[in-house]
């Protein structure tokens, strides 16, 4: 008889990439008033994602998943979640444009404190300090190296706090589809991208008006005033994630409330380990990031341990391979799945696969590269029959060069002018917006 899958199953089983904490009763107080604080989503919200996840996977919708690579906690204001927000609007309306279908939207926000690191230690000054594992483990500061738990309580403080923005800004008129050109952002305009974009807005705003003159008013379609949009993060510091478990009170689930999706990260994908045991427990739909390492065997067990009843929108596939490399390792990994009859999403990571070393010292990617990986995607899903059912990016709101190439130019020479990322290089507002007319192109042929 197979054993019972509990919340807490986790903790007797293998674990990566997470944090020891000193002070053991420290923990559980922290533990301990996190169960007592209310869930940051909830199960209706996550079977509404699973739901439109499901279209996704049978081709009648795209994936548009983008935000930080690591929130921090010093960063946190209004305007950069607002600025963000209003770059992921913009890529939905030229992805629909593009593709006429529906895009689900899903940041990675609200709850993306956590990262991998390759290492446990790192040189800083010369002196060799603990890893810096985000904000909700520990400190950038080489004196705020040491994990501690009481850091979960502040980001469940800016999650909650950035989720009542999201649902203001999704669901009170600033995403209607009226303002279409007051999305964009000072910092971006005058590019291409931009004039593409502006030309976009006015087509837009040209069919609302003459919906309007034949007597279709907007205001009978609560479609065009507001939009889903559902948050997600890498489910990796596991005492957070399971404080924040709730039973679903319609179906007596489990539901993971830290996140309407969560993803198990490449370097955590062990299909006996801690990560795949909690997230195979939870109703929320689940992200699985699919490096080079993965065999086919492995995939297979990882899907059937997850989705064991093959549920339509429960499995989203994040493969990151590299510019050039997807040819090596996407194929045997569609025909695997595809030979299983399991129903998946697949959506292209081009980021965490293109990331080098600059000469001027600086973490990067190239831009070039980045396209280049998405549209090997499109041209092998093509080649195989299956659906390419999304992109799953970093990216940020403000006018940071961290990511070279791209409309601007940026060089290597430049990124040391507003290099501000916590963690890894993010696109910024132009280069997004050029990634989303590309990837629109591949959806009108899709």
């Amino acid at each position: 008889m197979l054993n019972k899958w509990t919340k807490d199953g986790w903790r007797s089983l293998p674990r990566v990439q997470m944090p020891t904490y000193e002070n053991k009763l420290e923990l559980e107080a922290v533990e301990r008033q996190l169960s007592n604080y209310p869930p940051l989503v909830f199960a209706g919200e996550a079977r509404r994602l699973k739901m439109q996840l499901a279209e996704v996977s049978r081709g009648n919708a795209f994936l548009l998943q983008g935000g930080d690579c690591a929130e921090s906690f010093d960063e946190f204001n209004a305007d950069l979640i607002r600025d963000s927000f209003k770059v992921l609007l913009q890529m939905a309306v030229v992805l629909t444009f593009g593709g006429k279908c529906p895009i689900v939207k899903i940041g990675r926000m609200a709850g993306q404190f956590a990262k991998p690191r390759s290492s446990d230690f790192e040189i800083v000054n010369e002196i060799e300090v603990p890893s810096y594992r985000g904000d909700i483990i520990n400190g950038m500061p080489i004196d705020q190296r040491v994990p501690d738990p009481q850091r979960m309580l502040q980001a469940y403080t800016q999650a909650a706090a950035s989720l009542n923005l999201l649902r203001a800004f999704s669901q009170g008129g600033f995403a209607d589809i009226k303002r279409v050109h007051s999305w964009t952002l000072e910092s971006a305009m005058g590019g291409e991208e931009y004039s593409k974009f502006h030309h976009l807005a006015d087509k837009i705003s040209e069919s609302l008006e003459f919906m309007k003159a034949a007597g279709v008013s907007s205001t009978e379609n609560e479609m065009l005033h507001k939009v889903d949009f559902y948050t997600s993060h890498e489910s990796l510091l596991l005492e957070y994630e399971e404080a924040l478990c709730r039973v679903d009170s319609t179906s007596g689930m489990t539901v993971a409330g830290s996140g309407h999706l969560i993803w198990i990260g490449d370097r955590t994908r062990q299909v006996d380990g801690a990560h795949v045991e909690f997230c195979s427990g939870v109703i929320n739909p689940i992200g699985l990031k699919c490096g080079p390492s993965l065999t086919e065997e492995e995939l297979i067990k990882l899907i059937t341990k997850l989705n064991p009843s093959n549920e339509l929108g429960r499995v989203t596939l994040i493969t990151r391979f590299g510019a050039n490399e997807s040819d090596t390792y996407l194929p045997r990994l569609i025909k695997a799945v595809t030979r299983e009859g399991f129903e998946v999403v697949w959506s292209c990571d081009p980021m965490h696969g293109n990331t080098v070393k600059s000469h001027t010292g600086f973490k990067t990617r190239p831009f070039d590269r980045v396209l280049q990986e998405v549209k090997d995607f499109f041209a092998i899903h093509k080649s195989e029959g299956t659906i390419p059912g999304g992109i799953h990016i970093e990216m940020t709101g403000k006018d940071v060069t961290e990511c070279t190439g791209g409309l601007q130019a940026i060089a290597d020479e430049d990124l040391s002018l507003r290099y501000h990322t916590a963690c890894d290089p993010r696109l910024n507002a132009s280069q997004s917006l050029e990634l989303a007319f590309m990837v629109a192109q591949e959806l009108q042929t899709r």
